[in-house]
């Protein structure tokens, strides 16, 4: 049988603010090594898988697919046309499985876990697999190497051939709840990595939730293909409750398996996971980007420009972005979200996005504003084109730094090379596309009474976005 990942790339990442944000979240950054988690996630595969399928919500697609494009491990992208829970998610990728090949393997990861050892990854998945084409929904249990109390737990029963029968789910424990959990040696950790038949997944999901097993088969039995993505049918998805595969599934099944994974997983669920799974010096410290230090210790130190000095600190977190400045005890890391939290409540533009927006067609950065004018570098792609779009409320100076321009303000079309600009007036319906092969730079200035990104009016737009507002 044939092993269809299905690749969960849902998650805001918020305990990872500023580095993770709405939308560009942890699982779309690259934390670890040179490549984004979701990469990672892909080069871990094990051979001969068919295409992925992702699961993603309509602000990441193009995230998505560029970032699945680039290390060739292109696939089927599913939007889901609201947050669901998981359940509904991997239900979503069973139907979709099941048109291909009826006895598709699902093999459910997360795009955002770390696995040190690949290897051992994939071993334990072949056992998986054997235990899945026999009928089994089968989870895969984290060896526990500390009483962790952030995660869920799994007990388990007596091994065979490395597979176990299910005991019981367990909640988040206590300290004391976790330490007698880890001695006892029953106990894995709940990773949220699963492997069955999509066939079976669906069938057990009929037969303890079918209110969410006819919403999930009404919704996609009405998909629609929109360029490289699949949308269900919004209306009959909606319907849907939102619910775990914990909850729904796994907890009732008396077909549950845990196969035990040790091979230095984790969740990177904040600032302290992250240092622990990333690269030590011989201080403790983890320093990424510009960063000097002196008597310093057991620090994650993280600059995406500025230089980080930092004297005489331990156990402390520095995080420096562009537009946003963290500094936290590690041992405190987990009250990040108060501060997203905050954040939201007085509705930064911090906590949604960069000052580095990526679009379709390429970037921006916004480097400079004030109460009636904004400056942005703009990069676009080769081939690529931003929407005919118009302004009520402001103006724009365009000036080329590199590459070359082709632009369209009203009935005028002509090309713009490096050193040259032009003016578009408020109301002026325009255009920008990049003719050549390399890429495009320019600077923007926009002066007007208002600035926002939902002064656009999208006229036509070659990435189906006519009725977003970025």
């Amino acid at each position: 049988m044939k092993i269809y990942p299905a690749i969960m790339c849902g998650g805001s990442g918020t305990r990872l603010w500023p580095l993770s944000r709405r939308l560009l979240p942890k699982q779309f950054i690259a934390l670890v090594n040179q490549t984004t988690m979701l990469q990672d996630t892909l080069g871990r595969l094990p051979s001969g898988c068919q295409q992925p399928i992702f699961i993603c919500n309509e602000a990441h697609r193009f995230t998505v697919a560029e970032q699945t494009n680039a290390v060739d491990n292109k696939g089927s992208i599913l939007l889901e046309p609201q947050g669901k829970n998981t359940a509904p998610a991997v239900a979503l990728a069973a139907f979709k499985a099941i048109t291909e090949d009826e006895d598709a393997v699902l093999l459910v990861l997360a795009a955002d876990h770390v696995i040190h050892d690949q290897h051992a990854f994939q071993n334990t998945v072949v056992r998986a697999q054997a235990a899945a084409e026999a009928g089994k929904l089968v989870t895969f249990g984290i060896v526990p190497t500390k009483p962790e109390t952030g995660y869920g737990y799994i007990k388990h029963g007596a091994l065979n051939q490395g597979v176990a029968d299910v005991d019981t789910f367990v909640e988040k424990p206590d300290l004391a709840t976790a330490q007698a959990y880890l001695a006892s040696g029953q106990y894995l950790w709940n990773s949220g990595m699963f492997m069955f038949k999509a066939s079976r997944y669906l069938a057990e999901l009929n037969k303890y939730r079918p209110n969410i097993y006819q919403a999930c088969q009404a919704a996609m039995s009405d998909c629609v293909t929109d360029l490289d993505f699949i949308r269900p049918n919004k209306a009959a998805f909606e319907q849907c409750p939102d619910e775990s595969i914990d909850y729904a599934v796994m907890e009732h099944t008396e077909q549950a398996v845990v196969v035990p994974l040790d091979a230095g997983w984790s969740d990177v669920g904040s600032y302290s996971a992250l240092w622990e799974v990333s690269e030590q010096d011989q201080d403790g410290n983890v320093c990424k980007g510009d960063v000097l230090t002196h008597e310093t210790s057991n620090s994650y130190l993280h600059s995406d420009n500025k230089l980080i000095a930092t004297v005489g600190i331990d156990n402390l977190v520095v995080i420096d972005t562009s537009d946003a400045v963290l500094v936290a005890e590690k041992s405190q890391v987990q009250q990040v979200k108060h501060v997203v939290n905050e954040l939201k409540l007085k509705q930064r533009s911090e906590v949604d996005h960069h000052r580095q927006v990526y679009r379709p067609w390429g970037s921006y950065d916004s480097i400079d504003n004030g109460s009636r004018f904004q400056v942005k570098r703009i990069v676009v792609k080769p081939g690529a084109k931003l929407s005919v779009q118009m302004h009520h409320h402001r103006a724009e100076h365009w000036i080329v730094v590199s590459g070359t321009a082709k632009v369209t303000i009203n009935d005028d079309t002509f090309l713009m090379t490096e050193n040259e600009s032009t003016y578009i007036p408020v109301g002026a319906v325009h255009a920008l596309e990049n003719p050549g092969k390399l890429p495009l730079e320019m600077i923007e200035v926009q002066s007007g009474s208002y600035l926002g990104e939902d002064d656009i009016v999208r006229l036509e737009d070659r990435y189906g976005r006519e009725q977003e507002q970025n």
